[in-house]
């Protein structure tokens, strides 16, 4: 039980690839928004399903909400929401692999976040196993040259940074929700969180966008398919990401998902004949040592 997070994390990771490549034709019709919004509106009801099915083979009742659960939710929830917004603004202004690299500070913030928040436990060789971890993906997303491109505009590094931070929130307010909760295994806490947060970001975004992106909306629908498609492979990859955080430190589960770029990199090669370059198979053994280290600290 011990390890077993390694694995969910590893499964929600492969999952998530499979999530984005299913969301990337709906991101031409629907919009960049309109397909995030099909991660929790279709989503949704699978995740209840998922709950609603380990509820009955455990011969269960659902779970209490405490508030400070609720209130956890809510911050990860909305959390983030704000970090997609924050993360498209600065796409705007900077390339992909530059606001990509900026993204991927993410487990540093979520490690100190969770200490300061949830007074999880921060060594020394975690903290290297996660920079090492974070220097990989670096070298497999930034080009020759952009790495002063990063510093030479604070305003989108600002954006970047944030939306980082945003998206380290959103993964500590879940992991305190999860823990909150006074009774239920592991997985019944984290289904049953899921299922709250899922249902307020679909409130959320949905009045959003039917106020400011209407089309955007009711396109998803039209897109009945894929849009179902998107929203499982959503909900399971969401499944595993929360079942990890019921297991182990928000810290460990995303630094272990950096992996999710090495997956990209392979669907890459096989479904589009990309071919990774020499740089970026440096950054892989690199994001592998630090993977490798940060097990060993764990």
């Amino acid at each position: 039980m011990t390890q077993l997070w390694i694995f969910v994390t590893l499964a929600a990771a492969l999952a998530q690839t499979g999530r984005n490549a299913a969301q990337r034709g709906l991101t031409t019709r629907l919009g960049t928004l309109g397909a995030t919004n099909v991660r929790f509106l279709f989503g949704l009801p699978f995740a209840c399903a998922f709950l609603a099915l380990a509820l009955w083979v455990q011969g269960s009742a659902p779970l209490p909400l405490t508030p400070r659960a609720l209130g956890f939710t809510a911050l990860g929830a909305l959390a983030q929401i704000a970090a997609t917004a924050l993360m498209l603004q600065a796409m705007r202004t900077q390339g992909f692999g530059i606001v990509t690299a900026w993204l991927k500070v993410e487990p540093v913030l979520v490690a100190l976040v969770g200490w300061a928040v949830l007074g999880e436990a921060l060594t020394m060789p975690m903290l290297a196993a996660i920079a090492v971890a974070v220097a990989g993906v670096l070298v497999m997303t930034l080009k020759p040259g952009q790495g002063r491109a990063m510093l030479s505009d604070l305003g989108p590094a600002a954006l970047g940074l944030t939306a980082g931070l945003a998206f380290g929130l959103s993964a500590i307010g879940f992991r305190g929700a999860i823990t909150s909760l006074p009774q239920g295994d592991f997985l019944l806490r984290a289904l049953t969180i899921l299922a709250v947060s899922l249902a307020l970001q679909t409130l959320v975004l949905g009045l959003w966008l039917a106020l400011r992106d209407r089309a955007a909306l009711t396109g998803s629908f039209r897109a009945f398919a894929p849009s179902l498609g998107a929203g499982f492979l959503g909900a399971l990859a969401s499944a595993l990401w929360f079942t990890g955080f019921a297991l182990t430190t928000a810290a460990n589960v995303r630094t272990l998902a950096l992996v999710e770029v090495v997956f990209a990199l392979i669907l890459a090669r096989l479904a589009f004949g990309q071919r990774a370059s020499p740089r970026q198979l440096a950054g892989i053994g690199i994001l592998l040592v630090g993977v490798l280290l940060l097990l060993r600290a764990s």
